[in-house]
This record gives C-alpha cells, structure tokens and sequence, in this order.
C-alpha cells in the first residue's frame, strides 16, 4: 500500500458494498423461509403423488441453497465491514498527519517522507539551521531514537517531521496489513462454479467462519460486547441496543456465540445456529467419506474354522470379527453426523402431518454435544413445554429425543382448545454415558443444572405473547434429577413439573420444586426398573423419589410398559402429559390413592 493509494482510498466504498451483500443475505434468507416455511408446507398439505414429492424435493434443495447465500453474503458483509473499519482508522492516522504537515509548513513527498525546511535560531556560525527530510519509522525501538535525534536537531521543524513521517508510516502499514490479512479472506468466500452446495462447500463456509471471525477480532471488539456472565435479560437488552448492522455483524461472524445466548428471539438463535449447524454438518460428512476411504470395509462372513484341523470349513460361514470391529468404529465415526442429519429431518418434516416449524436454540459438537430443538415458535406460545433426555442421551441419537417432543406437541395442541404450543427437547448438557458406571453421580445434574435454569428464564424474557406462558418441564429418567437439582440449587421458572420414569431427583417432596402445590407430576410404568434402582443406588428404602406416596407428587395413570414407551403415539401416559401442557389437569387420569393399610414405599 503506497501513499498515494491510501489519499484516494474510500473506506465508505467498502462499507457501502457490505451493505449491498447484507441486503443480498437478507433476500435470501427471506426466499429461503418462503420456501421452507409456505410453499413447502402448502404443497405437503395440498398435493400428493411422486411428481408433488419430487417437486418438494427439488424446492428443499432450493431453500438450502439460498440458506448457503444467506451465509456467505453475510460473511462478505462483515468481512468488508471489519476491512473498512481497519481502513479508516488507517486513513484517519494519515489524514491528520497529513493536515499537521500542512500547517506546519512541511512537504510531503510521493514516499511518505516529510522535508522540512531551515529553520529555528541561528547558530554561532551566524546560519539558519538547516532543513532535511525525515523517513518514518514504524518500529518502536527505530522510532524512539529517530524521534531523539529530531528532538536534538536545532531546526524545530525536525520534530515535527518525524512525527508527522512515523504516523504516515504507521497508517501505510496498518493499511498493507489490512490489506494483506483481508484480501485472502475475500476470495476464499468465491463459491464454486457450479448450481449444487455440497457437503464440502458446508465444510468450507466453516472454515471461512472462522477465518473472517479470527481476522476480524479487532472489528468484533470494536462493537458492544454481550455482558459477560451475564443473564437472559442482560442478553436481550444488549441484543436490543445492537444496530441491525451490528446486528448481523455477530450473527455472521460469531453464529456459535448468538445462537446459544438465553434471552435472544428464538428466530435469532434458530437463524445464528442454523448457520453452525449446516457447517458442522458439511465438515462431519466430509471427514466421514475420508474415513471410509482409509477403512475399506472387510467381508461381513468369513469361512468357519474346522476347531480340530483348523482348516477354513468351505460353505461354512460365520460372522467376520474384523467386520463387526469396523462397523463399530464406523457407527462411531459417523455418530454426530447422525445426530445432526436428525435435525435436519425434522426441520426439512415442517408441515407434514401439520408438524410446526421448528427453531433450533442451542446447538454444539463439544463432547456428546448438544442440541435444543423447538417445534413452534416458543416466544409467541401459549404453553412451552421443556422435555430434558436422561442417561445415554447426546447428539449421535437425538433422533428419538425430538420425535417425543413431537408426539408430545401434536397431542397437547390436539387439547389445547386452540392456544398455541411449543414443545422443546432441551440437550443442554452432559448427560451420563451410561446407567451402571455414571447415572449415580449426581454432578452430571448439578453441571447442567445452571444451564437449564437460564434456558427457563431465557423463555420468559424473549416471549412475545400478550401474556405470560404457561411453562411445564418434563424430565425423563436422569432428566429428571437434573430438573430436580435446577430447583434445589436456584429457582426452577416452571408451573408444572412432570417426571417420567424417574431415580430420584435430589428433593425429598414435591413441595420443593418451585411450583404451586399439586402441579408436580409422576409416571413410572409397570416394568420400569429404573425408579427402583435409583432408590437401590441411593440408600434403599430411606431414599425418597418421586413414586413414593410420601413424595407428594400427583401419580398419573400409564399404559405403557418399561422405561422408555412414556411417549407412545396413543398412549395414556403421553396424553396425560400432553393434557399437563396444555393447562388441562382437570382432565389428567390419576392412579386411585394408596391403600392406607399398606406401608408407602
């Protein structure tokens, strides 16, 4: 970058580009949502037949590719944004060195050197000091001696040159190291030459999130910062004071950070972590094709060996051990992609079956990961209901977590009398691996404990509904002690509470869980041992959980058998729940009270 190039340099130019490819991204995303959430979920309800499904087929394509646009312009326009924000700070470096070279009478040349004239008090030898020509010095050990040399040289005007040369030299620099930093990032956003987004493509919109995020971390830090540690409300108050172009700056170039704030609209964080969602998912299908090239899947049989002879037996096939190996490994070189092809499903299943659209609010491939999927818009509903997955549960097998929300929602809007509903499968946190080795210890609960409590209160602040929503939490299995643990340990933001299934949940009485006396309920299904082994695990008989009389909560009525059938398509037990959500307790089949001659457990 040379002087002359940064004068005529017009950072509003970039600026203003940015805007052309923001409002591009908006256009997208407008199509994108027309698309998925009308044209599709008209035409599932209108039409039949394999041309209606091809057609439907082709206009999901369509909205994902406009999902990609969406992405990219977006990070074009913060990543011009954040170039011309370096670029002005330049300019405003070489502006005002410019405008103190001209007043103090100083030239400065096509270089960036500045002359001076003579000047200052003449000298014994009856002369004028002589003029002379600074070059600007941007190192700091360079420009701390050049800058006493000036100050020891008898012409004034010497000091004032070398200050007015290094601020000339910074601002070039600082404008070559923007240019060189950004230049790359920009090109890199080039889409392929074709009309299909592919796997890979996904996989390179991530990387491109993170290159513009990381070189434009000074931008970033330039705008307000969301509160740190702060709460739902604090989230949205700063969400609020944000411009739309700050706005989209943090969407684009920090998806991962928006999309998990609690108190943000959930179209925000359905938008931010659709973005990460799609990236990840391109990445985690790339890296899976690269596994299975360097693991060639062996034989499925192989021939018997002859115990005695041990010869191969001819036409005598058993199962290869190599083969069951590799396909252990594959299931788990592939398990959060799974997961994340689930999501997918779901959202792509909006309005079929009259299924809502969904919002994803929470997304992450840390560890297990994490997910938290609405079906219905939770800020405009008139009952939210948060299910929380127990032991074994994580992003590689989300798949039968979100169809119980599912099941849950087409029954509870079946009885809502016309209010509206939004069922969430809330996989905010660690949950334990497995039921033997990790469902005893109780700090998977009080980790994930802080987080759901937030979650709670982050549906309270950005509901938009003309009254406050009616909010019920269900925990299944380990889910429940988490929920339990949320209200021992702060205040739980609920007004039903229901446990399915459940091994205790680190309260002795339902009265104990931050909602009005008879709204805590209980099913445990004939054939679910999991309620008896937390007791066993936890002190036998002494050890109070929710199926106990004494614990006071409202037993409810099941027909469905073992641990995991509480949301059985046409069962009791997922209607008695759905009647919980939508705010019909009056209607909820209870089990006939204990015989008092017979001891509680």
């Amino acid at each position: 970058m040379d002087l002359a190039t940064l004068k005529a340099l017009k950072p509003r130019a970039y600026a203003d580009a940015a805007d052309g490819y923001r409002r591009t991204s908006e256009m997208a995303n407008a199509a994108r949502d027309r698309i998925a959430s009308r044209t599709v979920v008209a035409m599932r309800n209108a039409l039949e037949g394999k041309a209606a499904t091809a057609a439907i087929d082709q206009l999901t394509e369509l909205a994902k590719n406009f999902h990609y646009i969406q992405t990219e312009c977006g990070l074009a326009g913060s990543a011009l944004d954040a170039f011309a924000y370096e670029m002005e700070a330049a300019k405003r470096t070489l502006d005002a060195a410019l405008a103190d070279a001209r007043a103090a009478g100083l030239t400065v040349h096509a270089d960036g050197s500045v002359g001076y004239p003579p000047g200052g008090e003449k000298g014994k030898d009856g002369k004028v000091p002589d003029g002379g020509t600074a070059t600007g010095l941007t190192d700091d050990t360079a420009s701390a001696v050049g800058r006493q040399a000036a100050n020891l040289d008898p012409n004034p005007k010497a000091r004032i040159a070398q200050d007015c040369a290094d601020r000339i030299a910074t601002a070039l620099r600082q404008a070559t190291e923007a240019d060189t930093k950004w230049a790359p990032k920009l090109r890199a956003l080039k889409a392929d030459d074709d009309l299909t987004v592919s796997d890979r493509d996904w996989a390179d919109t991530a990387s491109d999130t993170r290159g513009v995020k990381a070189a434009g971390k000074e931008y970033l830090d330039s705008l307000p910062q969301p509160p740190e540690k702060g709460g739902p409300r604090a989230n949205a108050e700063w969400w609020k004071a944000l411009t739309p172009d700050e706005q989209a700056a943090w969407t684009a170039m920090r998806p991962n950070t928006v999309g998990n704030l609690d108190g943000l609209p959930a179209t925000v964080r359905d938008e931010a972590n659709r973005m990460v969602l799609a990236g990840a998912r391109g990445g985690a299908q790339v890296e899976y094709d690269t596994w299975l090239r360097h693991h060639p899947e062996p034989p499925r049989q192989t021939d018997k060996i002859n115990p005695r002879t041990g010869v191969p037996m001819r036409g005598v096939k058993v199962s290869n051990p190599a083969w069951e190996t590799w396909e252990r490994d594959r299931k788990a070189a592939r398990a959060s992609l799974d997961g994340m092809e689930a999501i997918q499903r779901r959202f792509d299943a909006s309005g079929r079956d009259k299924i809502p659209q969904a919002y994803l609010l929470g997304f992450s491939t840390e560890g297990d990961g994490r997910a938290i999927i609405a079906n219905g818009n939770p800020d405009t509903a008139d009952h939210q209901a948060v299910y929380v997955p127990g032991t074994k549960a994580g992003l590689g097998n989300i798949e039968g977590d979100i169809g119980r929300a599912v099941r849950l929602w087409n029954t509870a809007d079946s009885k809502a009398r016309g209010e509206s509903v939004s069922t969430i499968t809330w996989l905010g946190y660690d949950a334990p691996d497995t039921v033997d080795r990790d469902a005893s210890f109780e700090h998977y609960a009080y980790d994930g404990a802080p987080a759901f409590n937030r979650f709670l209160d982050g549906l309270e602040t950005s509901h938009t509904g003309d009254s406050t929503p009616h909010r019920t939490v269900i925990g299944h299995s380990y889910g429940s002690t988490l929920i339990g643990a949320a209200a021992e340990t702060d205040r739980l933001n609920a007004d039903d509470v229901v446990f399915a299934g459940s091994p205790g949940v680190k309260v002795s009485h339902a009265d104990e869980m931050d909602v009005p006396k008879g709204h805590v309920w209980n099913e445990e299904a004939p054939g679910d041992v999991v309620p008896d082994l937390g007791r066993f695990v936890h002190g036998g008989d002494d050890f109070i959980i929710p199926s106990d009389s004494k614990f006071g909560a409202q037993q409810m009525t099941t027909d469905t058998h073992g641990h995991s059938g509480y949301w059985d398509d046409g069962s009791r037990s997922l209607l008695n729940q759905a009647l919980v959500v939508a705010g019909r307790e009056g209607a909820v089949k209870l089990e006939p009270p204990p015989n008092p001659l017979m001891r509680a457990k």
